[in-house]
């Protein structure tokens, strides 16, 4: 099965118990402690292009939207 989603996959495979418990061992995601998949944007949960100086948590593209609310300005 290729699913985007891994809980839709879960939601169809009720029915089936024995699939369903080979198919949590084998394909539930892990729980990250390290990497890049740790830190995501806390707005839209992007994980690239993610921001850490001044504790923001953002994604460059939130930040682009809202800089000004909270304060920065553009200079050039």
């Amino acid at each position: 099965m290729s699913y985007s989603n891994w809980e839709k996959a879960l939601k169809q495979l009720e029915v089936k118990p024995s699939k369903l418990k080979k198919f949590v061992k084998h394909n539930s995601p892990k729980n990250r402690t390290f990497g890049i998949a740790v830190r995501r944007c806390m707005l839209c949960g992007r994980i690239g292009g993610h921001i850490r100086s001044y504790n923001l948590h953002l994604c460059r593209q939130c930040f682009r939207l809202n800089a000004k609310k909270m304060g920065f300005k553009k200079y050039s």
